[in-house]
């Protein structure tokens, strides 16, 4: 058995778990060569929520962070969380766009993009992984890991199979809620170990309690890669911890081969940083404590407090415990969808809809109805033809690749950024978070010629990707 290995999540999912991604450049920059003496595996280090955060909330460019981040981390391979078709962002964008930004994510220093699909449709990872192989990355393709019905091995290693006929180079099991237990992985991995001749990844939150329980057995089934979080930014809705993994597989055929040492190192710059998190209120000690009814209503710690924060809007905060009991009811409706970003929020805002008012679906979003209509692609579960016609009426549901629908879009996207670019990547800024976008380039502006600008939706709230 060869060794296992570790990519390290604190530069992005254990932050954007704990405290909304809101960890700065700055607070990175005095760690990061650190961190790349290691001999982690990879750092996750950009995508998923970080990109808009740093826009909507720190005034700071993602590009520039990357390449910062690429200018000290000379050994270790920089990894990146991708939506297929949504990239970072809430729709499905046209191909053109896609293929632009993983061309400008790996230029700018990303050696690995995980890309994964919220409704598990290999459609949508299509022109992200072909681009990605066009660029020389590596593409580790994403099961989005759930539980329903259908959602069995068997099914995973379907998937699996048409991700490695795809072209992935490695595979993860993406457990974005933390519902995997320890011998639910070992025969997953195990599953996958036998049919799949790629590297298998485990990734896992430790919202439920059994996250270090699960690598555990994930590592006797023969994972070859972990995620882990360094100890101050690990536990709660964050990643397993880093250094108590690596202490228990020392000196056994799954020995790591990282120095507690070094890792004590990095776990003494994090310290700090997290007292000051607790002490100025962006790390509740809520999301720190093992809820194990994550188990029993697959909400993810994000959807979480979403849902707290839409009811308390509505001052209706006794209603949470009827809304968790809707999620699940919703979910079924819709077909299964795993509960992953956009997904999760999709669901989640529809329960809310329906507790509220008193009636199921007497209101109903726009994102749910495309949902339902296939915008987001095929889900799990082809959704009953009557509750289709409740929702959407007449129109006609979307069966192809969405995408084919969507005409190129980058050439427009540049005409409509031309007055702001000071970078190529500027127009991929402006196609995710066009409102966003240009409230940061008009602060950058304003910084660069010395006039005091604010970025005016850059106030410290909580936004949850």
């Amino acid at each position: 058995m060869a060794k296992v290995k570790i990519t390290e999540t604190v530069l992005r999912d254990s932050h954007q778990s704990l405290v909304a991604t809101r960890m700065t450049t700055e607070e990175m920059l005095p760690v990061l060569e650190t961190l790349d003496s290691v001999g982690y595996h990879s750092l996750e280090a950009w995508g998923g929520a970080t990109f808009d955060a740093c826009l909507r909330f720190l005034n700071e460019d993602p590009w520039e962070r990357l390449r910062t981040i690429r200018a000290h981390v000379k050994n270790t391979k920089l990894q990146m969380l991708f939506r297929g078709q949504n990239i970072l962002g809430y729709r499905h964008y046209a191909d053109d766009v896609v293929e632009y930004f993983v061309q400008k994510s790996i230029a700018n220093g990303i050696d690995i993009l995980r890309i994964f699909d919220a409704l598990n449709d290999p459609r949508n990872l299509e022109t992200a992984i072909n681009a990605t192989k066009k660029e020389g990355g590596h593409v580790q393709a994403a099961i989005c890991y759930t539980t329903s019905p259908v959602h069995n091995n068997e099914y995973f290693v379907k998937y699996a199979k048409q991700l490695e006929s795809m072209g992935a180079d490695s595979i993860c099991i993406k457990d974005m809620s933390g519902l995997l237990k320890p011998y639910e992985a070992y025969d997953l991995v195990s599953a996958l170990k036998k049919d799949i001749k790629l590297p298998i990844q485990l990734h896992t939150h430790y919202t439920a309690g059994v996250a270090s329980m699960t690598i555990l057995k994930a590592v006797e089934a023969g994972v070859d890669i972990v995620d882990t979080a360094i100890s101050p930014m690990a536990l709660g809705t964050s990643q397993p911890p880093t250094e108590p993994i690596v202490a228990s597989l020392a000196g056994t055929e799954y020995d790591t081969g990282l120095d507690l040492k070094k890792l004590d190192e990095v776990c003494r710059y994090f310290t700090p940083i997290r007292e000051r998190y607790l002490k100025e209120g962006l790390l509740d000690p809520k999301v720190l404590k093992v809820d194990v009814n994550a188990l029993l209503y697959q909400v993810p710690g994000g959807m979480l407090s979403n849902l707290v924060s839409q009811l308390k809007q509505a001052g209706k905060s006794e209603l949470l415990d009827e809304v968790l009991a809707e999620v699940p009811r919703v979910r079924e409706d819709a077909g299964f969808p795993p509960l992953v970003t956009p997904s999760s929020q999709i669901v989640g805002t529809q329960a809310v809809y329906n507790v509220i008012m008193g009636e199921r679906y007497k209101t109903v979003t726009k994102e749910f109805k495309g949902i339902v209509r296939g915008e987001y692609g095929k889900t799990p579960v082809e959704i009953k033809p009557e509750f289709v016609k409740k929702i959407i009426g007449d129109e006609k549901q979307i069966t192809c690749r969405n995408a084919d629908n969507i005409k190129p879009e980058l050439d427009t996207l540049r005409e409509k950024v031309a007055k702001w670019a000071e970078q190529d990547e500027d127009v991929l800024s402006y196609a995710l978070f066009e409102q966003v976008a240009e409230k940061f380039f008009e602060y950058r502006k304003n910084q660069k010629y010395g006039i005091d600008g604010t970025n005016a939706d850059a106030e410290n709230k909580i936004h949850t990707v």
